[in-house]
């Protein structure tokens, strides 16, 4: 499923750009700026079995996003600069680059590109993962996938056998498990996953030792003025599945953990996943209880003036693994692909 709305999804933007209506769309469709979203960054791997592929692109790509980007005369600032500019309804248009879950691919391949042309850009830190024992869920269940022919759970009740013998097996039945994992809360998904991870002798947390930057890491990146810190919660849980008090501890406890150990408070958060299911009205005002001027999402869109007053519900753009290309890139900044989607609205923080 997600494939096919994928192949879908592209089909639809090669049509869009070929045509040329992004051109003529964009006056009204790209408005002031734009926050793009990246997980990992790093040269493409040689896996035939990769459904976590979409979170990640080549730092050749990004690379080349950066020319575009210059070339089309944008200014890349930071969040409180982009936050000062649809405030004071600034006309210069703009760009933000953001960095979820602080992958140590970030320090080696993303970095660099912007440091050579003294770029800013925001690393959102969830300090579980910091901390070496956070669990990186999505990744576990792509491994215990790739190990299975057939993998049995325990689901409403009942048991439900998923084969995952073959590679069109193993990427349906990944796509089941984690839209389920995703359906559940929080408990219980982490319930499954360790107990899927124990059965096939896989150490979530050697993972995260492996792949998320460690505190002294973070912090060295935080002595770059180029660099701003952001919070993305403790655990990685889905905001809106939570009580108000522990969705409030996620958020504001992980500000004080970063600010304990760098000496700064964040005042910038990224809601995990950050669908329109994965955070809600609620939980934008509870970014604002919390502290934080601005708040992400991944609801796709660009931002306009009246963002202004949803500064804690601001949308991305996500730059995915399924769309390198230029053409993606044009349509990315002209805004026209995400006012269909969007049905042309501008703002949406319910």
């Amino acid at each position: 499923m997600i494939g096919m709305k994928c192949a879908m999804t592209r089909a639809a933007m090669s049509g869009l750009y070929h045509s040329g209506a992004h051109r003529l769309l964009a006056p009204y469709t790209q408005g002031a700026g734009v926050i793009f979203t990246l997980n990992q960054v790093r040269p493409p791997q040689e896996k035939d079995f990769a459904p976590n592929r979409g979170l990640e692109v080549a730092p050749e790509f990004l690379e080349a996003m950066l020319d575009r980007v210059d070339e089309e005369g944008l200014d890349v600032v930071t969040l409180d600069e982009a936050a000062r500019r649809l405030r004071e309804d600034d006309e210069r248009r703009f760009v933000c680059f953001t960095f979820d879950q602080a992958y140590r691919d970030t320090l080696h391949h993303a970095y660099p590109l912007f440091q050579r042309r003294s770029l800013p850009l925001t690393v959102y830190v969830a300090t579980d993962y910091a901390s070496g024992w956070g669990e990186l869920w999505w990744l576990a269940l792509e491994e215990v996938i790739a190990r299975a022919r057939e993998i049995e759970l325990c689901r409403q009740g009942g048991l439900w056998r998923i084969p995952t013998a073959t590679g069109q097996e193993k990427q349906r039945g990944f796509e089941q498990i984690y839209e389920w994992l995703r359906s559940v809360d929080e408990a219980r998904q982490r319930q499954v996953i360790r107990a899927l991870a124990d059965s096939y002798d896989i150490d979530m947390s050697a993972t995260c030792h492996d792949l998320m930057l460690g505190w002294d890491e973070i912090a060295a990146l935080a002595a770059d003025p180029l660099i701003a810190i952001g919070a993305r919660s403790k655990a990685h849980y889905e905001i809106s599945k939570l009580a108000p008090k522990k969705a409030l501890s996620e958020m504001a406890g992980s500000a004080d953990i970063i600010e304990d150990r760098l000496g700064r408070r964040p005042v910038h958060f990224s809601f995990p996943y950050g669908d329109e299911t994965a955070a809600r009205a609620r939980d934008f005002a509870l970014a604002k209880e919390a502290g934080f001027k601005t708040a992400v999402t991944t609801r796709r869109g660009m931002l306009f003036p009246a963002h202004r007053r949803f500064l804690t519900a601001l949308p991305r753009v996500p730059l995915a693994g399924d769309y390198q290309s230029l053409a993606c890139t044009a349509l990315y900044l002209s805004g026209a692909t995400f006012a269909f989607r969007n049905r042309f609205q501008q703002v949406s923080a319910a």
